[in-house]
C-alpha cells in the first residue's frame, strides 16, 4: 500500500512539473525590465539594472484607440502586437496582447500559438471564430461573436477569425499567456516556407495534383502582423 501511494505522489508531481514547465517561468522579483541592447543571450530577454528602470518602461503610447491599415495584406486583417520587445516592462510576466482590425469579409487565417494560450474579446462589430483540435479527433468548435463576447483558443490549436459582414470592420482584443507566444500561419508555412518544402512531399500530404502546389508556392504569403 505505501509503494502505491508513494507511486501516486510521484505522479501527481511529475503532473504538476509539467504544468509548471508548460508556461512561462514566474518572475522571481517585481519586475524584470527588457535589456534589449543588453549582449546576453538568454531564453527570452535580459534585465536591465534596476537602477536604470524608469516609468516608461511600463508604458506604451499603443494608439490601440486608433483603428489599423487592413488594407495592407489580401486577409483583409492588421494585428497590432504588444510584447516585450515593444513594451519592455512586460519581460518574465508572461502575457502579451494585440488589437485585431478585420475589414468587411477580412480573416485572421488559420493559425497557431505554439507558447500561449489565446482570450478573444470583440470590442464592435462580429466574427465567426473557431478552432481544431489536436489528432486523431480534429474535433471542430465554432462560435459566431457579436460585441462583448468572449471566446478561448488552448494553446497550440489551429484557430481563426472571420469578419462575415460585406460592409462593418470588426475589432477585436487578444490577451494570451506568454510574452513570445508565437505565431504559425499554416498557409504561410506550408507554401510559404523558404526554401520551399519539396512539392512530392505537399502533394501527397495533401493530395492534390504538383501543379496545385507549385501554384501555391509561387503566390505571394503576406503577414498581418503589425
Amino acid at each position: 500500500m505505501a509503494s502505491s501511494s508513494l507511486f501516486l505522489v510521484t505522479v501527481l508531481l511529475a503532473l504538476v512539473a509539467s504544468g509548471v514547465i508548460a508556461s512561462d517561468p514566474s518572475p522571481l522579483q517585481d519586475f524584470c525590465v527588457a535589456d534589449k541592447d543588453s549582449p546576453v543571450r538568454v531564453n527570452g530577454l535580459p534585465c536591465k539594472d534596476v537602477k536604470d528602470v524608469k516609468v516608461d518602461d511600463f508604458f506604451l503610447a499603443a494608439n490601440l484607440d486608433k483603428p489599423m491599415d487592413t488594407t495592407l495584406n489580401k486577409v483583409k486583417s492588421n494585428v497590432t502586437l504588444i510584447n516585450a520587445m515593444k513594451l519592455p516592462g512586460l519581460n518574465t510576466l508572461g502575457i502579451s496582447m494585440a488589437r485585431i482590425d478585420y475589414a468587411p469579409r477580412g480573416q485572421n487565417p488559420p493559425r497557431t500559438h505554439p507558447g500561449a494560450t489565446e482570450i478573444l474579446t470583440v470590442l464592435e462589430g462580429s466574427l465567426y471564430v473557431g478552432f481544431v483540435t489536436s489528432n486523431p479527433d480534429n474535433k471542430f468548435f465554432s462560435k459566431m461573436l457579436n460585441k462583448g463576447d468572449v471566446f478561448v483558443f488552448p494553446q497550440g490549436l489551429i484557430h481563426f477569425q472571420f469578419n462575415p459582414s460585406y460592409d462593418k470592420p470588426t475589432v477585436a482584443i487578444a490577451a494570451l499567456s506568454s510574452q513570445n507566444p508565437g505565431a504559425i500561419t499554416i498557409a504561410n508555412a506550408v507554401f510559404g516556407s523558404k526554401p520551399p518544402i519539396a512539392d512530392d512531399v505537399l502533394a501527397k500530404a495533401f493530395q492534390v495534383d504538383k501543379k496545385v502546389v507549385d501554384w501555391l508556392q509561387a503566390q505571394f504569403w503576406e503577414d498581418n502582423h503589425n
